[in-house]
């Protein structure tokens, strides 16, 4: 952890140098690639790659790597589709999993894979709706266009169309995806060598990990024609090559103002720790209760353990001295050039105010907005997904019956699709497990906003969090999929007939939920998108476009290199080989290799590269990003960063920053020597059906 404050007393420069960024594809710095390493990518060259990338909406990106639609991601990216798979006589996520013909490939539940087919830059358009509002009205005439401008845009169900914001209110794109909702399971190894090393592993390098899982999107009941896709590359990397990794970053905070990330480092990620450790004792007591327990409680506990792990890193990054004296000084630099022209510090000099006076109110709501609207109703599904599923059916049913630019943003016409599809997906939901999880939330509301908040009062009435939550999952048939399908189509109507207890838990939590979004929407994220959006018109009118924006689960493109970096007096060499991994087997848990691999060993090249490391900027989100060389060939696959990396959120030192990746090499040697899967190597190889090895 040293390194990683080291790193980040270097801090952020205005100007992006190095093999910084996580750059937009229409705006990607090819004469900057150029001058470092000698080729400058062609308009054309970023369309292929860009056509060629994929992103799975559940929180991972993609790629795809053959003519018929074969998408490869990271098996933590696929493993909540492995593990629905799963049964308890059959687990998948434990035994891994193999289709040996088409018809062997299973539907995942829930799963959406986009591809982004253009970029429209919609900036005047939101401007115009927007100019002189302020706090609601902001609000309401921001979520208004927002929804027209989507609207018009997705003319067909098979597309996705998103308004995205960029450099927080600076810049807003229109993103237009091709949707594919019909995915398939095609490969996935054992647990045991996705994951070889567990947690003591995670964000570590060296690493001997196969973490890899094969995806096929189809169209009208068989495999989609994929014209736009990857190469495989049989010689893989070298050191010091060339790399380009295309994925979908989920977040960054690299332009944050000095307030904000002071609130960061103050308050939120501290609560956000003390939540996911909680969280981590629960789960990991209700693995001892028993293997089914255990098989049906590995995605959240990994999902939680990873979280962890990367969000105290990022505290740790908050808290060096050295990293926020370089921030404050970096913003008194640009608020004192910003000063010198009189007309423009009266324009822009009051936004960092109003920013610094945003997060005061923020604190003032924290508690009540996470606790009832964000963590039970975002990804992190705090409550369990009953109780998530129960949410969106009776907002679904509210916002539907209002015209389309009133709804709440995720309920607007172009979103629908999205989330249909995870509302009505057919996945088990163990009651176990969803007692705990709805258990755990109630008592965190009773405890963080008070026994005695009406909110609380309305929401627990005069049981307690365990009876409440026992009854609501007893008696609720929200895991039956066609109640659920009944409840959606049949909108505001059906869901005010039902006496479903998840149901009536929802509502009744539901108008508090409402009201503290409410405030959070007006009082601080308008405030916030004002500030930031005459701070990044500042930037861009001081620097032009030479910085990136911050991440926002959208494509990028970020270049680098096969790199080692130095650990203190030591080397760390860029490969690992298969024969690291038997060498560091000790054949318990998590370092035990899967009894494939052990029947496998005389038969394998141990020289082959098992994992690599490069220079390319990546943070959470970009797991399963494809690795690439000049010629758009695979040559790896990205599925973590090292302990350095974790302050990537807020600082990027390319000396010590890297992103880990499974060797192309390895995927081959795999699949052919240790699981027999020749037909997905002929289809790699060839970059699509092989002699009618799948048809």
């Amino acid at each position: 952890m040293k390194t990683l404050l080291r790193l980040l007393i270097a801090a952020v420069p205005l100007v992006a140098a190095a093999d910084e960024g996580m750059w937009t594809y229409d705006d990607f710095p090819s004469a900057r690639v150029a001058q470092r390493y000698g080729l400058a990518p062609s308009p054309a060259w970023l369309d292929e790659a860009r056509l060629s990338s994929a992103r799975l909406a559940g929180g991972c990106s993609a790629s795809f790597v053959s003519g018929d639609g074969l998408v490869m991601t990271n098996h933590h990216c696929a493993h909540e589709c492995i593990e629905q798979l799963s049964t308890a006589k059959r687990d998948l996520v434990k035994d891994g999993f193999l289709a040996r013909t088409l018809a062997e490939e299973p539907r995942c539940p829930g799963i959406e894979v986009d591809q982004l087919l253009a970029i429209t830059d919609v900036t005047p358009r939101i401007r115009k709706a927007t100019a002189g509002t302020e706090g609601a009205r902001f609000t309401a005439a921001l979520r208004a266009e927002t929804a027209a401008i989507e609207r018009a845009c997705q003319t067909d169900p098979s597309l996705r169309c998103d308004v995205v914001t960029l450099y927080h209110g600076g810049v807003y794109g229109l993103y237009r995806y091709r949707r594919f909702q019909d995915v398939r399971l095609v490969f996935a190894p054992e647990l045991a060598i996705a994951f070889f090393g567990g947690d003591p592993d995670n964000f570590t390098f060296p690493r001997y990990d196969l973490d890899v899982a094969f995806l096929r999107v189809y169209e009208g009941g068989t495999p989609a024609r994929t014209e736009h896709h990857f190469r495989w590359s049989p010689a893989g990397a070298r050191p010091g090559q060339l790399t380009f990794v295309s994925g979908n970053p989920g977040r960054t905070s690299r332009l944050l103002t000095v307030a904000q990330l002071r609130e960061l480092r103050d308050f939120v990620v501290p609560d956000l720790l003390q939540r996911l450790s909680e969280e981590r004792g629960l789960l990991t007591g209700f693995q001892l209760l028993g293997p089914e327990e255990r098989r049906v409680s590995t995605a959240r506990l990994f999902f939680v353990e990873n979280g962890v792990k990367a969000w105290r890193g990022m505290l740790d990054a908050l808290r060096d001295p050295g990293f926020f004296a370089r921030k404050v000084k970096a913003e008194a630099a640009l608020r004192a050039r910003i000063a010198q022209a009189p007309a423009r510090a009266r324009r822009v000099l009051p936004a960092w105010d109003a920013i610094a006076r945003a997060q005061a109110r923020y604190e003032q709501i924290r508690k009540p907005y996470g606790w009832l609207e964000s963590l039970p109703g975002g990804r992190a599904r705090v409550g369990g997904d009953l109780f998530w599923l129960a949410r969106h059916l009776l907002r679904a049913g509210e916002e539907r019956a209002k015209p389309d630019g009133d709804r709440l943003d995720e309920y607007h016409e172009a979103a629908l699709p999205a989330l249909a599809q995870v509302v009505l997906a057919d996945e088990p939901i163990d009651p176990e497990l969803e007692r705990v999880r709805l258990a755990f939330w109630l008592t965190k509301v009773r405890e963080q906003l008070g026994a005695d908040a009406p909110a609380v009062r309305r929401l627990l009435g005069r049981e307690s969090p365990e009876e409440l939550a026992r009854r609501a999952v007893d008696g609720t048939r929200l895991r039956d999929l066609a109640v659920r399908r009944r409840l959606w189509d049949g909108g505001a109507a059906a869901i005010a007939a039902s006496d479903d207890p998840m149901l009536a838990l929802a509502r009744a939590s539901d108008a508090d939920a409402r009201a503290i979004r409410e405030v959070y929407e007006d009082e601080v994220d308008a405030v916030e998108k004002r500030g930031q959006e005459l701070i990044a018109e500042t930037r861009f009118a001081l620097y032009g476009r030479s910085i990136y924006p911050d991440a926002t689960f959208t494509p990028r493109l970020s270049y680098g290199q096969v790199k080692g970096w130095r650990a203190g007096d030591a080397d760390v060499p860029p490969f690992t080989t298969f024969a690291g991994a038997f060498e560091r087997a000790t054949g318990r848990a998590p370092f035990a290799l899967p009894p494939t691999w052990l029947a496998a060993k005389d038969r394998l090249d141990l020289s082959t590269p098992l994992d690599l490391v490069t220079t390319n900027d990546i943070v959470g989100g970009n797991s399963g990003s494809p690795v690439f060389d000049q010629e758009l060939r695979i040559v790896g696959l990205v599925f973590d960063g090292n302990l350095p990396s974790l302050g990537g959120d807020f600082a990027f030192d390319e000396r010590v920053n890297r992103a880990v990746a499974v060797d192309s090499r390895a995927v081959i040697e795999a699949l052919g020597k240790i699981y027999g899967a020749t037909r997905l190597v002929d289809e790699l190889r060839a970059g699509g059906v092989a002699a009618g090895a799948v048809r």
